[in-house]
């Protein structure tokens, strides 16, 4: 397993803008820390148990059906340079929508986010499973994943404004290189 790219594959998909990244720094700016912190604990249980669900979900098809392990390194690529694309392409000077910052939003939102569901279901069969098929290495995977991405939306609540600013100022270079790194991490499922 190529851990530099496990890792930077979702580094890139946690921290870059999304759905709930954008909702977060909203709610910072308009609500203050302490309720985009009450989203955020929501958003981080929700992506947590969508990381379970995938992992028993996947694991059972894996042990049905082996080759769905290849169908899904084939997904996980594909998306991973679609995600590259979008954020190739992303225009961050749109205004964000405001969110009222509650545990319950932050939970069901990561329900309704594309985004976030494609990663949970392509990210456990890219990376883990074709290397690891025991139950602690998934479990310990999938605390991994949710600890980044928890840390991802932390950072946007307390870097929210920063952030946002040099976004808007370098948004051409940020999302280049961003993209980049899903390319890399897109090559890097099958070497």
């Amino acid at each position: 397993m190529n851990i530099t790219s496990f890792v930077l594959y979702c580094f890139i998909v946690t921290f870059t803008p999304g759905p709930t990244n954008i909702i977060i720094l909203s709610t910072v700016h308009h609500s203050g820390t302490k309720k985009a912190m009450e989203y955020t604990y929501g958003a981080t249980i929700a992506f947590g148990l969508l990381l379970v669900v995938s992992a028993m979900l996947n694991t059972i098809l894996a042990l049905i059906l082996p080759r769905v392990l290849l169908v899904m390194q084939i997904i996980g690529s594909i998306y991973i340079l679609y995600l590259a694309y979008q954020v190739y392409k992303m225009d961050s000077s749109k205004p964000t929508v405001n969110q009222t910052g509650t545990f319950m939003s932050g939970f069901l939102t990561q329900f309704l986010n594309p985004k976030v569901l494609l990663f949970t279901m392509t990210v456990i069969p890219t990376y883990i499973m074709p290397f690891y098929d025991s139950m602690p290495a998934v479990i310990i995977s999938v605390i991994a994943i949710n600890v980044i991405g928890f840390l991802a939306f932390i950072t946007w609540v307390l870097f929210g404004s920063i952030f946002k600013e040099f976004l808007q100022e370098h948004k051409k270079i940020v999302n280049k290189i961003m993209a980049l790194f899903l390319v890399y991490a897109a090559i890097m499922i099958w070497m």
